[in-house]
């Protein structure tokens, strides 16, 4: 019987899936026994559970993509559709966050004193590290551009240097937020302003530490010769995300930082 060539790939049978599931279902529960009980030690089991099922579920990608060939364009156009919807859906996350801070902010609520910001909030100053950090993050758009003119062009040392650049300015740019957490004059439970700025920024920071260990695997990815001129979807998804990173992290300094100051 003569076989008809289709052009998608059915991933063969796996464990990680479910297992990942758990994983974060445990670690919810274990987040939740945290806040009421003090009970940490069983976030770190379950967070290293859920790193090994990332690390044994990815590398089954990287192999059916690398060593199997599974990984045609039908298939590489798939992968970058749910890449797409994914970045729209964090799109909708943060648009929520922005929906209640201009809620807020257009119509203070008696309760603050009909003031935005409320009373007695020192504010950062715009002009000091939230500057610094919007040129830090920035310049990493810059470079992660850089990396992929690289790569289309063959050019693996720069494409290293380059993504090795991004990786550490998102580093810095992470380090100088957790020095502007420390010295805030603040707090979460200080008014809806509090609680509103460290949920978008705390939750901007998390997407900013996630992006970079997505940059970080593509650059040892990268070492070990896994993309070429004409497939490395996995690091174009990463540069995809970076560039979300960069374009919520304007819109928060143009109007958590820099509008009310």
């Amino acid at each position: 019987m003569m076989k008809l060539f289709q052009p998608f790939h059915l991933v063969t049978l796996s464990p990680w899936p479910l297992l990942m599931s758990f994983s974060i279902l445990n670690f919810l529960v274990s987040l939740i026994n945290w806040m009421n009980f003090y009970m940490f030690q069983e976030i770190f089991i379950f967070l290293m559970l859920i790193l090994i099922c990332m690390v044994q579920w990815w590398r089954d990608v990287v192999r059916e993509s690398l060593l199997q060939g599974f990984h045609t364009k039908m298939v590489i156009k798939g992968l970058k559709m749910g890449m797409f919807l994914f970045i729209i859906s964090e799109v909708f996350f943060f648009i929520s966050i922005f929906w209640c801070y201009f809620h807020m902010f257009l119509s203070p609520s008696i309760e603050i004193g009909s003031l935005w910001p409320p009373k007695d909030i020192i504010l950062f100053n715009p002009y000091m590290v939230p500057l610094l950090n919007t040129v830090i993050l920035l310049s990493s758009g810059v470079t992660v551009t850089w990396c992929h003119y690289s790569l289309l062009n063959s050019d693996y040392s720069s494409s290293k240097i380059s993504l090795f650049l991004t990786f550490m300015l998102g580093m810095i740019f992470s380090f100088f937020q957790y020095l502007e957490y420390k010295n805030c004059l603040f707090t979460f439970s200080d008014s809806v302003y509090g609680s509103i700025f460290f949920m978008s920024t705390g939750f901007h920071g998390f997407h900013v530490l996630v992006g970079s260990l997505f940059l970080l695997v593509n650059f040892f990815r990268l070492i070990m010769k896994n993309f070429s001129s004409i497939h490395h979807i996995g690091f174009e998804m990463s540069a995809w995300y970076w560039h979300f990173v960069d374009v919520v992290w304007l819109f928060l300094y143009l109007l958590v930082y820099f509008w009310c100051y």
